[in-house]
């Protein structure tokens, strides 16, 4: 027993030997890196993150800080699943790359002639857009992200149909502004011409050939790996788990979820103009292509770290300098998760930061930390830098939130009930907003989200977030609601600023679907006068007749209100009696008002 107790000890310590012998040693270019990103891990409020640095075809450094799961006290390693956010976008861009090559499409070619349920604005838009336009935000869109953000679906079809009602704030190819809706419509032209999914043409492109196997693109898969980590958020510096978000249906723009290692392959490819262990994956001509200036994104002088300005943008790429070296990268934001992806091609160097942070400065940090060393810079605390930013930000906040709480009336009162204001509020390129009435408060159904409607003065109300247990949050909000009433006096739309920059997104009133047994009710003969007035249901719709006029289909707008839907400013409202049918219709027009009885 006592050999064979030697015997394993032995074995132990020559496998210890062997495996000290095999790890590389630390590159005296990041001496003191460990030390750095454990500070910044502290300093920052962040539950974890992980980091790998490429240099040409191999990975010189790869470690996770922190923990994936902070209450559980599970660390991150360099295998830890993060969602990377846009830094998806370099690879459906790449898709479409590989496309071209095979002679599928044209970069330069018309957009709507690949994906034809694709439609913009006017017709000089869907005449001039092209394939290249919309890989380089350059299509005169900007932003709409509480279009899909807000109103989330998965349904590729019911998002990109939103864009025909999405109006421009810039001519094509005049003004770069960042649209994630043009990185789904590549993503659904990838659908088309290959005819299979977005998620599997990711897959067998990139991540089986470049040994991505730990990545997918998709929510359950995600949450679901053993080693993922969770969203966290910050909370004045206390951190906070939050819910993980799907984004499915936009998945083009930014649904990837991958670690550290998987990434450096990713980088790899990139630094090496297209190969991967021998074998090309990518066109050496479309990694060129991707990795220019395709279009500006902002002009501006040189910053205060004297470097060359240039903020452009390439492929799924964003193309600046940094510090006098020419670097292509591309960050991700989603709840819960904060990432940086980029390479430097002449120095044939690559890195990539994943956080378990919503829109968290780390990546930002974490990189600029790790270039000063590589490059041979002389350092920058940008730690520090950050820290005091961070300070001056808050103080900043505070102000703003002064100067627009003095823009408040106090002691008004809203201009009609607090049920008048609930319904069903339409915009067709976002969705629809549903207000209820809860007690003595709104609530208003925001896609998947619920909003409670704090009064904040005259028809003005403020979007408070409702929390997962159904709490409203207490601390006030810059987004409002505006109502406003028709000609009839009634409330007949929202005005909400969502998109900054641009004028406000008006949603107007609808009706709510009336099924067929309810409309039962008010159905019948009634008489006005000595006219014979029909009400009937037909095709699931409520119809009125009078002879010598035609018969008029009602819209429902309230309870027991209906508006005629070929005459503007005609309304027919029915009174209710104990026996739950309509005994009286009154008909409300320019001329007068007129009340029919139901006829004995």
């Amino acid at each position: 027993m006592k050999n064979f107790i030697t015997s394993i000890l032995f074995s132990a310590i020559s496998f210890l030997s062997v495996a000290q012998e095999n790890v590389k040693p630390i590159d005296p270019r990041l001496e003191g890196l460990d030390t750095l990103l454990n500070k910044v891990l502290k300093d920052q409020h962040i539950a974890g993150f992980s980091v790998a640095i490429v240099e040409g075809d191999q990975v010189i450094y790869s470690k996770g800080f922190g923990y994936r799961d902070l209450d559980n006290k599970k660390p991150v390693t360099p295998n830890t699943l993060f969602a990377i956010g846009s830094s998806t976008k370099a690879f459906t861009s790449a898709l479409l790359g590989l496309l071209q090559k095979e002679g599928k499409l044209s970069f330069d070619g018309n957009a709507i002639s690949y994906l034809p349920q694709l439609r913009f604005f006017n017709d000089n838009m869907n005449n001039q857009i092209t394939v290249r336009d919309m890989m380089t935000h350059r299509t005169g869109l900007s932003r709409y992200d509480f279009s899909w953000y807000r109103f989330n679906t998965s349904n590729r079809d019911s998002l990109i149909s939103r864009v025909r009602y999405m109006e421009p704030t810039a001519g094509v190819r005049e003004k770069w502004q960042y649209n994630n809706y043009m990185f789904l419509a590549q993503g659904m032209i990838a659908e088309k011409l290959t005819g299979k999914t977005w998620e599997q043409n990711i897959k067998e492109r990139f991540f089986v050939p470049l040994d991505m196997m730990r990545s997918n693109t998709e929510m359950e898969v995600f949450k679901k790996d053993i080693d993922a980590s969770l969203p966290y958020g910050l909370d004045g510096e206390v951190i906070k788990k939050m819910d993980y978000y799907n984004i499915d249906g936009m998945g083009p723009a930014g649904s990837i979820n991958s670690s550290a290692n998987d990434m450096a392959n990713w980088l790899k490819l990139w630094i090496s103009g297209g190969y991967y262990k021998g074998k090309q994956v990518l066109a050496s001509e479309y990694i060129g292509e991707a990795a220019s200036s395709q279009m500006v994104m902002a002009g501006g002088l040189p910053s205060d770290e004297k470097d060359i300005y240039m903020m452009n943008y390439g492929l799924g790429w964003m193309i600046s300098s940094y510090r006098g070296h020419y670097k292509v990268q591309h960050g991700g934001n989603i709840d819960g998760f904060s990432a940086s992806v980029s390479f430097f091609p002449v120095d044939r160097l690559g890195v990539v930061i994943l956080t378990n942070q919503n829109v968290s400065q780390v990546p930002g940090i974490v990189l600029n930390s790790i270039a000063d060393k590589l490059l041979k810079l002389n350092p920058i605390d940008w730690n520090g830098k950050a820290l005091r930013e961070g300070r001056e930000a808050k103080e900043k906040d505070k102000s703003v939130k002064k100067e627009a709480d003095g823009h408040r009336v106090l002691n008004t009162s809203p201009s009609h009930p607090f049920k008048d204001y609930t319904g069903l509020f339409d915009n067709p390129a976002y969705g629809v907003i549903d207000i209820t009435l809860r007690n003595d408060s709104l609530f208003a159904k925001v896609g998947k989200s619920k909003v409670w409607l704090k009064h904040y003065h005259y028809d003005i109300f403020e979007w408070r977030n409702v929390n997962i247990n159904g709490k409203p949050d207490t601390s006030s909000s810059t987004l409002r609601f505006n109502f406003s009433t028709g000609m009839d006096g009634k409330i007949a739309n929202i005005a909400v600023p969502f998109e900054y920059g641009m004028k406000h997104t008006v949603f107007t009133r609808k009706p709510r679907e009336v099924d067929v047994n309810t409309l039962s009710r008010y159905t019948g003969e009634y008489m006005l006068g000595t006219i014979e007035v029909k009400v009937y249901v037909k095709e699931k719709a409520l119809y009125v007749y009078m002879p010598g006029q035609p018969e008029y289909e009602l819209i429902a707008s309230d309870e027991h209100d209906f508006k005629i839907k070929i005459l503007d400013g005609y309304q027919v409202k029915f009174e209710l009696k104990n026996s739950g049918k309509a005994e009286t219709v009154v008909f409300i027009q320019p001329n007068g008002t007129f009340k029919a009885s139901r006829k004995k």
